[in-house]
């Protein structure tokens, strides 16, 4: 699952995760994904941390304090790459922190470290 207020970054990273036969859940925000979440059973997110309405912070710590989805592998997207973002994103339980502009096989990279039975 792909969490972006961004319409670019979310077709960005939906088109090459496509095409390396991944299936693909976007949202435009936290209330939205967690919508789809209970639909979708993502084995992966990624979440933009800089969003209207519920933030990337609040929709990783909403995620890891849900019994059945604490599991899931969380990872920060942002164009910030200080210290404290993403010690806050740690706090919250996110996975991992990738910075934007993300590279494809930074994308990858992150599917294969932590959903090794999907890539």
């Amino acid at each position: 699952m792909v969490i972006d207020d961004s319409k670019t970054i979310r077709r960005t990273a939906e088109t090459l995760l496509k095409k390396e036969g991944c299936e693909v859940v976007t949202a435009t925000d936290g209330f939205d994904a967690l919508a789809k979440i209970a639909d979708n059973q993502p084995n992966i997110i990624f979440v933009d941390i800089m969003m209207p309405r519920l933030d990337g912070y609040q929709t990783c710590a909403l995620i890891k304090n849900n019994n059945s989805y604490r599991k899931t592998p969380v990872i920060m997207l942002s164009s910030k790459d200080g210290l404290f973002d993403r010690a806050k994103g740690r706090v919250v339980g996110s996975d991992h922190y990738l910075t934007k502009p993300f590279s494809k096989d930074e994308l990858l990279g992150a599917i294969r470290n932590y959903c090794p039975a999907v890539a």
